[in-house]
Formats: C-alpha cells, structure tokens, sequence
C-alpha cells in the first residue's frame, strides 16, 4: 500500500518542482494566443484554464490508462515506476512542450511542427501517419463502449455503433465549445469521484496493494522492456495526446494556462492509471489472480462493481463509456482538422466539414467491424511511435532557441531505443526471437540519438557565434 501512496506524493511534488522548471524553461509569456489572434468561432475558441484543462483531461484519458494500465499490471508493481517516472519525465515533457510550441506556431498540426523542426521528409511521413493513429483510436473508442454496452444491455453492436457514430458526428462538426466545452466538464468531475470512491472503498477493504518489486510476474514471462513500456502508453506516454494539445492549444487565453492545462492533464492521467494498476493487484490478490479474471474490460468491471456493490454498475457504465466516447469524439475532431490542413481546404462552414467528415465516418464505419483487442494492439504501438517523434520535436525547438535541450532530448533517445527494441520483438513487427540482439541494438539506438541530439546543439551554436561575428 506504502508504494501506491508515495507513487502519488512522488507525483504531487514534481508537479510543483520539475513542472515549474520545465515552464520556466520555455520562457513564457504575454503576447496573444491563437485563440485570439486568430479566433474563427469553430476551432480556435477561447476557453478559461479549467475548461481547457478538463477538456484536454477527457480528450486523453479513453480506455488507455484504465485497460493500458491493467494490462500492464501483468507485469507486476514494476508497473508502478514506469507510470510515475513516465509520467514525470516523458509524458508531461512531450504533452506540456507539443501543446506549448503549437501555441508559440499559430496552433499548427503536428505534422506542420514536425516538418518545421524534422525536416520535410519527416513531415510527409507523419501527415499520413498520423490520419491513420487518429482514425484508429476513434475507431477502437466507437468499438469498445459498443461492445460494453451490448454485454450490459444484450442490445445489438450494430444499434450502439450507430447511436455513437452519430454523436461522434455531431461533436466533431459543431465548434469546440457547443459541446466539448460544456458537456466535457460534468464527465471530468464525475471521473475524479469515481476515482476517489474507488480508493476509498479499496482502503475501507482492506485491499493489500503489493510494494515495488522488479521481479517479471508476467503469466507468459514476456519482458517487462519493451513490452510494458508500450502496453502502458496513455498512463505514462501517448503520442496521440500530441494531436489533443494542438487542438487545446487554439483555445487558451494565455501562456499562463499551459502548465495547468496540458501538463496537470497528463499528471491527473498518471494518477489515474497508477490506481488502476495498483487496484488490479490488490483486488486480484496478485498477478494470477489478475490473469485469471478474464483481464481487459471484464477484469475492470469487476473491479469497480466489487468495490462500489450496486452503485458499482452505473459508474461501470458511465466511466467505461463516456471515457472513450470523450477520447473518440476528439480523435476524429483531430483527424478531420488534419485532413483539411494536408489538403488545404478552409473548415469554416459547415459544408466544407462535412465534405470531410463523410468520408472518415463511412471508412470508421467499415473499420468498426474489428474488435476492439485487436484495433488496440496497433494504437499502443503507433502510439508510442509518435510520442518519439514529439519528443524529438520538443528537443530541436530547445535546440534552435537555445533552451535546455535534454529535458527532451533524454526521454526522446530512450523513447527511440525502446520503440526500436518492441518493433523488433513484436509479433505486428518482426517477432525477432533473441532478447539479447534486441537489447544490443535498442541501446546502440539510445547512444546514437544522444550523439545525433549533441552534435545538432553543436552546429546550432556553431551557427549563432557566427552570425555574431
């Protein structure tokens, strides 16, 4: 139990000191935001911090840090670090200085970003990447509550995939602030209750969470590294909230309301996969126990029910939908803006949306026939493959302005390293068998990013001095 509590004091008190830090190493400012300078009523809408903060909340927390997280819990309480010291050190990096850089540009895309910073070459690559992860993860968030929803109803798939479509239609049509805006604060608060009545019945319990131990427990003795690091992607790191702070970053009034708004998220998200992670154990009795529930979306509605009795179905129902529901509604908001930026094509009527929508929701809609275990294999991995090429646009934007550049630049090389070792160890990629050639290169890849990261710093202030001169 000591282990899941000074995971969360761990994580309150970075929060206050390497998140300052990591705010006064961007310089903010005062100048005007995009949703000011460039205000158009549908997307770049001016929203206070709390609303910000809430809505870019939801838009990352779908099933990753519930399902991600107890998922890596196979794995045993190592899973604990991963998801606190993920958290500190690479994922509020990358959500925080995405959504910042994107404000300081206009509120561009990341493919725009990552183009500007890594090259042409880079920015092809990611617009069409990107479109896929986007339309992916909306298509798992339409897949997973209709799946739910007809185990709790017995009412057909194909009715709660049409109802969903529907809603995911109308919210990513509408401007930003219709419904996002107001809905989305009602289902945050709800979620942090939930989350506070479930420690409190777990502690009321007498729930044993077991302490650290870097011991693999994993039922079929899978590596922790790679394949803990990329099944807790959203608890820790996600690429995909790269694509939500972009889209948070048209609406904040001031710089000011960064910090508050896209780092507190990802801090909140820690919190709330560190408690999944720490219940599945606890309430299982252990590792075995957890493999024998069933896992994934049946071992989580145990859980909650178990802990909350009959209140427990409600919350089960509310908080396993309206979580992905919240995420999915976003993940095609982000991927109709960034189809109409790849094809230059201004969405300020309705007309010009739904020219694009249309399409992405009849291919959704043809996708959705996959399950969602199978959809969620992919998002995890391209995920985390984002989430690299965020960090190491975070590292060159430090680089170029001559900030502190490894506070990027670190996560990103060890990012690079890991992603490297799980495609190549993956069943979806290589499925090379030999852990000790996989662990060889993943770290000849960690030293050559640093070598690439210090040789770039050196031509940047090569260049400078002389432009001084």
């Amino acid at each position: 139990m000591k282990s899941y509590f000074i995971g969360i004091l761990i994580l309150v008190v970075a929060y206050y000191t390497y998140g300052k830090y990591l705010e006064k190493n961007f310089e903010i400012d005062e100048r005007d935001t995009p949703a000011l300078s460039k205000a158009d009523g549908v997307d770049f809408v001016q929203m206070n911090w709390f609303k910000s903060f809430l809505v870019q909340f939801l838009n990352i927390a779908g099933l990753g840090p519930i399902t991600g997280a107890v998922a890596g819990a196979m794995w045993g309480s190592s899973s604990f670090l991963w998801i606190v010291f993920g958290t500190i050190f690479a994922g509020a990096v990358h959500d925080y200085y995405t959504g910042m850089i994107s404000l300081r540009n206009n509120g561009e895309n990341m493919q725009e970003l990552i183009g500007k910073y890594l090259g042409k070459k880079a920015k092809v690559f990611t617009k069409y990447f990107l479109i896929v992860l986007l339309v992916i993860v909306g298509v798992a968030f339409i897949t997973g509550p209709a799946e739910i929803l007809q185990s709790f109803t017995g009412v057909n798939k194909e009715i709660w995939l049409t109802l969903i479509v529907s809603y995911y239609v109308i919210a990513t049509l509408l401007p930003i602030d219709k419904i996002i805006g107001r809905v989305y604060p009602l289902f945050g608060g709800a979620l942090v209750l939930m989350m506070f009545l479930l420690i409190g019945a777990m502690l009321v319990k007498g729930v044993k969470i077991p302490e650290i131990t870097l011991k693999n427990l994993h039922p079929k003795n899978l590596p922790i590294f790679p394949y803990m690091f990329v099944v807790i992607s959203c608890g820790a790191i996600s690429g995909f909230h790269s694509t939500q702070s972009v889209l948070v970053a048209r609406c904040l009034k001031s710089e000011k309301d960064g910090r508050k708004s896209f780092m507190a998220a990802m801090y909140l998200e820690g919190f709330v996969a560190l408690t999944w992670a720490a219940i599945s154990l606890g309430f299982f009795s252990g590792v075995e126990g957890l493999a024998a529930s069933g896992g994934g979306m049946v071992a989580v509605s145990k859980m909650i029910t178990g802990l909350l009795g009959k209140y427990g179905l409600v919350f089960t129902l509310f908080g396993l939908i309206a979580l992905p529901i919240t995420t999915g509604d976003t993940a095609f908001r982000s991927a109709r803006v960034t189809i109409a930026e790849v094809l230059n094509y201004n969405q300020s009527s309705l007309k010009s949306r739904l020219l694009v929508a249309i399409p992405l929701f009849l291919l959704a809609g043809f996708l959705s026939q996959v399950g969602f275990n199978t959809l969620w294999r992919y998002v995890a991995s391209t995920n985390q493959l984002l989430a690299t090429l965020g960090l190491w646009t975070c590292t060159y934007y430090f680089i170029e302005n001559g900030k502190n550049y490894w506070v990027a630049g670190v996560p990103a090389a060890f990012m690079s390293g890991m992603i490297a070792c799980y495609f190549l160890a993956a069943p979806e990629g290589l499925g090379v068998s030999n852990m000790t050639f996989i662990y060889i290169l993943g770290l000849l890849v960690f030293i050559s990013s640093i070598i690439v990261i210090g040789i770039k710093a050196s031509k940047s202030n090569k260049e400078v001095d002389e432009a001084r001169i």
